[in-house]
C-alpha cells in the first residue's frame, strides 16, 4: 500500500537540491532540506508514541518547520489538524478537545494556556516557535531523518480543518487523500502550473487555501515559494519580481493597487494571479486590469470541498463570477426548501460533488447527514445562479437571505449597486429585525478615502433599480468592514452592531 499525498507532495523532495522555498530573509531551502526536515519530524512524532490516524493540533507560526511539520504528519499517517494562530486557548481547547488529540503543537509564547488546555485533555504539549525552535524541534534534532512513511489508503483521513463557526460551533470537517490529491491534481493542470514556477506565498497555512490549494499545488508541480510570514505591502512588492504566480485574497490586491510602487513593469513578467477565499469587488476586477494588464483569476471553494469551480486560464475571466465547473466536479442549483433542481439563471442553493468533496463532520453523523446528501452532493450553503454559458455566479450566504414581509431578498444584488455608487468603496447588506416586516434591509457602506457620500442619492439609485422591498430602510457608513483572517466580512457582526436599530 502507498501514501499517496506523501508520495505526491514530500517524496519527490527527498531528490531535490534544488530550492523549493525561499523566507522573507531570503534563505532557500532545497526540496533534499525540507524532507530531512519533515521526516526527522515524523520520527518525533512516532517517537512521542503517535500512531497512524490520531490528531495532532497545530498553533504555530507560518515558517519552513511548520511545512515540515504537515509533510511530516503526512509521512506518519497522523490527521493534520491546524489551527488559526488568533485564536484564544479556550477556543483551541474546543478543537483538542473534540477532536480527541493526541498531541497539541503551540507558541513558546502561549505555552503555559497551551500545555494547561493539553493537559486538561489528556493530550502531549510541544513548542515550536516563529523561527523554527522549540521543544519539538529539539526532538527532531535527535531523530532519525531516515523514517519510513507508513502506508496510508486514498480514503484515510488526511487532516481536519474546522469551519470558522459563525452560527453555532465549529464543525470538523474530515479531508482525505484523495480529497486533497485530486483537487491539486486538477488545479496544477487548470492553472498551468510546472516546475518553472514560483509561486509568491502570503497566504497563513492553517486554512485551506494557503495550505492544500497554494502549499499542495505547488509541491505536485515541483515548483518553488517565496513563503512569507504574512502579507506586508514593502515584502510583497519586493519579493514581486522573483516570482511568477500569486494566490491571493480581496485586501491583498487591494493594498497593492493603494501603492504606486505597484506597477505594469513590476508584474509584466507575472503568469498569473488568482483571487479567492472573499469576493473580489468588480471595480477592483477593473482597476488591477488597467494598472497591471492582467486580468485576476477567480475561483471558488471552501474548507469543505477545496475547489469546486474557477475562472478559466485560457478564456474570459468574468468579473462577479466565480467561473466554471472544475472538471470532476458537478454543480447545480436547487431549491433550498425541496431540494429540487432549477432551472438555469435561477437563483438557489449551490450543490457540489466530485472527488474533492469531504468525507463528513468529525463526530457529527446528524450534520453530516443534513448537508452530506446520499447521492454524494454537498449542499454548501451558498445562493448562487448558473448563467447560459456555465458561469457561476455567488449571490450570497443561505444564512446571510433576508426575508422581509415575507419577500426573499438576495444581499449580493443590492451590494453589487451599492458598490456602483459614487463615493462608494465596499458595501455589506444584512437584515435586522423590524417590527413591522420581520426583518428589515440594511445598507452599510464604507466611503473611498476622502469622500463623502449623499445618502438621499443612495437611496434614488436604488429606487431607480429595484423593487421597493428590497430597497434598504436605513444606510449606514462605517469607517470598515469587519473581515476574518481570509478576508470574508463576517455580517454576523454586523447584524450584532445594527440589531437594535428598529426597536
Amino acid at each position: 500500500m502507498t501514501n499517496p499525498l506523501y508520495d505526491a507532495l514530500a517524496a519527490p523532495l527527498a531528490g531535490r537540491d534544488t530550492p523549493v522555498l525561499t523566507d522573507a530573509g531570503g534563505t532557500a531551502l532545497t526540496g533534499r532540506d525540507l524532507h530531512r526536515m519533515a521526516m526527522a519530524q515524523a520520527a518525533a512524532l512516532a517517537g512521542l508514541g503517535l500512531r497512524p490516524g490520531d490528531r495532532m493540533a497545530v498553533q504555530i507560526d507560518k515558517t519552513p518547520q511548520a511545512l515540515a511539520l504537515y509533510l511530516a504528519a503526512l509521512a506518519a499517517g497522523i490527521v493534520f489538524l491546524p489551527l488559526n494562530t488568533a485564536y484564544t486557548a479556550d477556543e483551541v481547547e474546543y478543537f483538542v478537545a473534540n477532536a480527541g488529540a493526541a498531541l497539541l503543537v503551540g507558541s513558546p509564547v502561549r505555552a503555559d494556556s497551551l500545555r494547561a488546555v493539553a493537559a486538561r485533555n489528556g493530550a502531549r504539549f510541544e513548542t515550536l516557535d516563529a523561527a523554527g525552535a522549540g521543544s519539538l524541534a529539539d526532538l527532531a534534532a535527535g531523530a532519525d531523518p531516515g523514517f519510513a512513511p507508513v502506508p496510508r489508503a486514498p480514503d484515510d483521513l488526511a487532516a481536519i480543518l474546522y469551519t470558522s463557526g459563525t452560527t453555532g460551533r465549529s464543525k470538523g470537517a474530515m479531508l482525505t487523500h484523495a480529497n486533497l490529491l485530486s483537487n491539486a491534481e486538477v488545479l496544477a493542470r487548470e492553472w498551468r502550473f510546472t516546475d518553472r514556477d514560483v509561486l509568491l506565498h502570503a497566504l497563513p497555512i492553517f486554512h485551506t487555501h494557503g495550505l492544500f490549494v497554494a502549499t499542495n499545488v505547488v509541491l505536485l508541480s515541483r515548483g518553488a515559494m517565496i513563503f512569507l510570514p504574512g502579507f506586508k505591502t514593502d515584502q510583497v512588492i519586493a519579493s514581486l519580481p522573483a516570482a511568477t504566480t500569486m494566490m491571493g485574497v480581496p485586501t491583498f490586491y487591494t493594498r497593492l493597487l493603494d501603492d504606486p510602487r505597484f506597477t505594469r513593469d513590476l508584474v509584466a513578467h507575472m503568469r498569473l494571479f488568482t483571487s479567492g477565499s472573499a469576493p473580489l469587488l468588480a471595480e477592483t476586477h477593473v482597476q488591477f486590469e488597467t494598472r497591471t494588464g492582467h486580468r485576476i483569476l477567480e475561483r471558488y471553494g471552501m474548507t469543505e470541498t477545496n475547489m469546486n469551480t474557477s475562472n478559466p486560464y485560457d478564456g474570459d475571466r468574468r468579473a462577479g463570477t466565480v467561473g466554471l465547473p472544475l472538471p470532476g466536479v458537478e454543480v447545480k442549483i436547487t431549491d433550498p426548501v425541496t431540494g429540487a433542481s432549477l432551472p438555469q439563471g435561477e437563483p438557489g442553493m449551490i450543490e457540489v460533488r466530485g472527488p474533492n468533496v469531504f468525507a463528513g463532520y468529525w463526530q457529527m453523523p446528524e450534520k453530516t447527514r443534513e448537508e452530506l446528501r446520499a447521492d454524494g452532493f454537498f449542499i454548501t450553503g451558498d445562493i448562487g445562479v448558473i448563467d447560459a454559458d456555465g458561469y457561476v455566479s455567488i449571490v450570497g450566504r443561505q444564512k446571510d437571505l433576508i426575508i422581509t414581509g415575507g419577500y426573499n431578498v438576495y444581499p449580493k444584488e443590492i451590494e453589487l449597486i451599492l458598490d456602483e455608487q459614487p463615493g462608494v468603496l465596499e458595501s455589506a447588506v444584512i437584515g435586522v429585525p423590524h417590527p413591522d416586516f420581520g426583518e428589515a434591509v440594511v445598507g452599510v457602506i464604507v466611503a473611498q478615502p476622502g469622500a463623502q457620500v449623499d445618502d438621499a442619492a443612495l437611496q434614488a439609485a436604488m429606487a431607480e433599480r429595484l423593487a421597493k422591498f428590497k430597497q434598504p430602510k436605513h444606510i449606514a457608513v462605517v469607517p470598515e468592514l469587519p473581515r476574518n483572517t481570509m478576508g470574508k466580512v463576517q455580517k454576523n457582526l454586523l447584524r450584532q452592531d445594527f440589531a437594535t436599530l428598529f426597536r
